[in-house]
């Protein structure tokens, strides 16, 4: 999967690219005008009786999820973009996406809730997973930190409501279901991503638009399981998102990076498996992707202890075909620091195989 920048139309298949779901500071405009006939046995005027109860119930639940946690959501005004940011503890610090802050290192920061907007100061950008921590100057009244769930708990078909600021529409709400975990994706570049192949993403059907980019995707326990990051796209419709399929990153992994980056300014244990080399996309003579060449491989690194030098093209990890730089970041997301991978490549006109201990990212 690649990213791009604006959600796509669905077919019946994997969509092609995903985005980053900030929004254009000048994105806004809205256009409004956008049986039988007996009586009914006692049986069936109990469940019609039912029927609205229940609603009314699950309706509550909603209102009370949203009462507990948008006070804990906040809007980014990136100057260059529109992004959203959850509150992570009382000394205002603030988690959200690494491509929702860019390059910048200042910010205005207003809670979803309404009030004046402050000034927030970038702490750390770790891209790689597309994380970043910024720190409020001021604790505007009324915000408060969020409550992160168990991300081995979250399961599919559960309700999950998403909040953040979809086109600068500050304090939106949208609901949906989780519609898959465990999920590997990779955001392009092009359209403002950081690059980054993200392991063990929430899949969800709740809408989310840009400028939903580092908000909150939360339980009816009112806890946050993930922060909304892409949405799916799909480049034979047009590039347009398509609707229902949105990505949002583990709290579990929200926690690792944001602990990491607020003790020690930076992240200093990824817990992400890699070669350490640096490689590109090489074709066959097709023109079809058919590996990644190795462009350097420090001796102390995983691949270069194991013998790759560059001019190498790695074409298997594992048991997982290699075809592009994508693919083998796919491929090591699911694996981890320190597990042996026996390594295929090709030298000149051979193609051998060498077990690889990997590093970390």
């Amino acid at each position: 999967m690649d990213v791009s920048r604006a959600p796509a139309r669905a077919r019946a298949r994997t969509p092609r690219l995903l985005l980053p779901l900030t929004a254009s500071v000048c994105a806004a405009a809205l256009v409004g005008g956008c049986s039988s006939g007996g009586a009914a046995t006692a049986p069936e005027r109990s469940t019609q009786a039912a029927a609205p109860l229940s609603a009314n119930e699950l309706q509550d639940d909603y209102q009370a999820v949203i009462r507990n946690v948008l006070p804990s959501v906040v809007q980014i005004d990136a100057s260059a973009s529109l992004g959203s940011g959850v509150v992570y503890d009382d000394k205002g610090h603030v988690v959200t996406n690494a491509h929702v802050v860019g390059q910048e290192k200042t910010f205005k920061v207003a809670a979803a809730t309404g009030g004046q907007a402050v000034t927030a100061r970038l702490v750390s950008s770790y891209p790689e997973q597309d994380l970043a921590v910024i720190k409020l100057e001021s604790l505007p009244q009324g915000l408060k930190p969020a409550k992160f769930g168990d991300s081995s708990a979250v399961d599919m078909g559960q309700i999950v409501l998403a909040m953040g600021s979809p086109l600068g529409l500050s304090g939106s709400v949208t609901q949906g279901i989780v519609s898959a975990t465990g999920r590997t994706v990779s955001e392009g570049q092009n359209g403002g991503g950081t690059g980054a192949t993200i392991a063990n993403m929430v899949q969800t059907s709740a809408a989310i638009n840009p400028g939903n980019s580092g908000g909150a995707l939360v339980n009816l326990d009112s806890q946050v399981i993930g922060i909304p990051t892409l949405a799916a796209t799909d480049p034979e419709l047009g590039g347009g998102s398509a609707p229902g399929i949105g990505f949002a990153i583990p709290a579990s992994m929200v926690r690792t990076i944001a602990d990491q980056i607020i003790k020690d300014g930076k992240v200093t244990d990824s817990g992400r498996a890699a070669l350490n080399i640096t490689g590109r996309t090489v074709l066959d003579d097709n023109y079809n992707p058919a590996g990644v060449a190795v462009v350097e491989a420090p001796a102390d690194g995983a691949a270069g202890k194991a013998g790759l030098k560059p001019g190498d093209v790695i074409t298997r990890l594992g048991d997982t075909d290699i075809t592009t730089i994508t693919s083998l970041a796919e491929a090591l997301a699911s694996m981890k620091p320190g597990d042996k991978v026996t390594t295929t490549y090709v030298r000149g006109t051979k193609t051998q195989k060498t077990e690889i201990t990997l590093g970390e990212m």
